[in-house]
């Protein structure tokens, strides 16, 4: 069998991505041929594979680190949020149907053998299969059919090691509790932990060590300080990307963050640029005034965040910023907003109506059942540059608007761009990884010494990074022995 570890944390957004990517980095960096795989994911975060199906967007960082192609079967379920209709599930890199919570849950079963399936589709030739968990194994309550986390380790048969995060406090209590909550057969097949996030000397947590080895059994992997580099890798959660300090000299560029914000990594390389502060809207706030840009990210229900950026009051803040000259760009749910008219017909993200857009360009939406997956790449016609990305949407636009068109791919002309070149958008995604065009927008509003040279060499050079970091602080030959089934 290939040597397989599945990484479980004990919550949310301990890390698990994050760790799952820095150990596909490190053994592949040790000439081994590593491929990730996550049972069930759940994120409006998505990649496109190069089948043409769509996956969660870690697992394409994931696939990155280990240097190899992006498969359907990396995450052969993928949950993306809706509002109003629960969530599309996505199985095998295709649309399988919708489903509120209560009818997910009935049906899992069916959907094991699928997952089954690409686990073992993708060991095949494989040194080392590196397996992300989602959420806890200690939510038991939802243990019944579970196919994200110990459901899937028994079913599999692979051992499991836990993750555990400081940061947020209580760590002990995090491993030993989840340790309890756990059956004796999983039990048997979680190896042991590791701890994620420690700030300080990590010679003071020697005794925490020794508490939880104590009380689960558990074999320490090892305690990962805090990896400050992070911020240059795409985050799985919106709301882990967190807004700016201001900063002097900058360009200043405001996202309002939608109910159902996606694709979201958009934005990773406007983060990373020593010459931005991007201020991320939260509900609650008003979008603030004095702002260069404001950036319409996408979403996965455009006419309910519509509406939400009418209840928030941000269209009369954006009215405002474009009577200011300011400048508008959306992003594929985000273009389509710009326009006049949204119509739903089919009642494909809830009950079938047709509301008004923001009215910036002159152009009406029609959301169609059909979704547009490939890369792409082209030119843009604000700057004259070459760009590359990936379409991941539903929808036809249609209008004189579009006579002026964003950008021109292989597939045609797409998206719209005002006049005065203030207002534009269009349905591709990963423009802002494009260095040219990147420097180039940033560029139009103040001149800046420092920028980034080459946004795909930092995220490469960082994962570098994170292998090292893990390298010197865990116990990854501890860690393969488990996946070898040594010990």
């Amino acid at each position: 069998m290939t040597a397989t570890l599945m990484l479980q944390g004990t919550g949310s957004d301990v890390g698990k991505s994050l760790l799952v990517a820095g150990l596909a980095r490190a053994y592949s960096n040790r000439g081994m041929k590593v491929m990730p795989f996550k049972p069930q994911n759940m994120s409006n975060n998505a990649a496109v594979t190069i089948e043409g199906g769509e996956i969660g967007r870690a697992q394409a960082l994931q696939a990155q680190a280990a240097r190899t192609p992006l498969l359907n079967d990396m995450n052969p379920v993928l949950l993306k949020p809706q509002s109003d209709i629960g969530a599309q599930v996505i199985v095998q890199g295709k649309m399988y149907g919708t489903a509120v919570a209560r009818d997910y849950q009935k049906m899992k079963p069916e959907l094991l053998s699928k997952v089954l399936e690409s686990f073992h589709r993708i060991g095949e030739g494989a040194d080392l299969v590196l397996v992300e968990g989602a959420g806890s194994p200690a939510e038991v309550n939802l243990r019944a059919n579970d196919i994200a986390n110990m459901g899937f380790a028994e079913a599999a048969d692979i051992p499991v090691a836990l993750i555990g995060d400081i940061d947020r406090g209580g760590v002990i209590a995090q491993i030993v509790g989840t340790h309890m909550l756990l059956s004796p057969s999983e039990q048997r097949r979680t190896k042991g932990y590791l701890i994620n996030k420690f700030r300080g000397d990590i010679s003071l947590f020697d005794d925490g060590l020794s508490i939880m080895s104590e009380k689960t059994g558990l074999k320490s992997f090892g305690v990962l300080p805090f990896f400050p580099e992070a911020h240059y890798l795409p985050p799985e959660d919106a709301f882990a990307i967190t807004s700016q300090a201001p900063r002097e000299g900058t360009v200043n560029i405001a996202v309002p963050v939608f109910s159902r914000i996606a694709n979201f990594d958009d934005l990773v390389p406007l983060l990373a640029e020593p010459g931005v502060t991007v201020h991320m809207v939260r509900p609650g706030s008003a979008i603030p005034a004095g702002m260069d840009v404001i950036l319409l990210p996408g979403s996965k229900a455009t006419l309910a965040d519509m509406d939400f950026i009418r209840s928030q009051g941000w269209d009369i803040d954006i009215q405002a910023h474009v009577r200011q000259d300011g400048t508008v760009i959306g992003l594929c749910a985000g273009y389509q907003m710009l326009g006049r008219k949204l119509s739903d017909p089919d009642g494909i993200e809830g009950p079938a109506r047709t509301i008004d857009g923001l009215g910036l360009l002159d152009f009406e939406t029609i959301l169609t059942a059909e979704k547009k997956l490939i890369e792409e790449d082209g030119s843009e016609h604000l700057t004259g540059t070459k760009i590359r990305g990936y379409h991941m949407h539903v929808g036809r636009s249609t209008g004189p608007a579009l006579d002026r068109p964003f950008v021109t791919l292989a597939s045609g002309s797409d998206g719209a761009i005002s006049a005065n070149s203030r207002i534009m958008g269009g349905y591709l995604h990963g423009l802002f990884a494009s260095d040219e065009f990147r420097y180039n927008f940033i560029n139009r509003f103040k001149f800046r010494n420092e920028k980034i040279d080459n946004f795909e060499y930092l995220v490469e050079s960082t994962l570098d990074k994170l292998a090292s970091h893990m390298e010197h602080n865990l116990d990854l030959n501890g860690l393969l022995e488990v996946a070898n089934g040594i010990s």
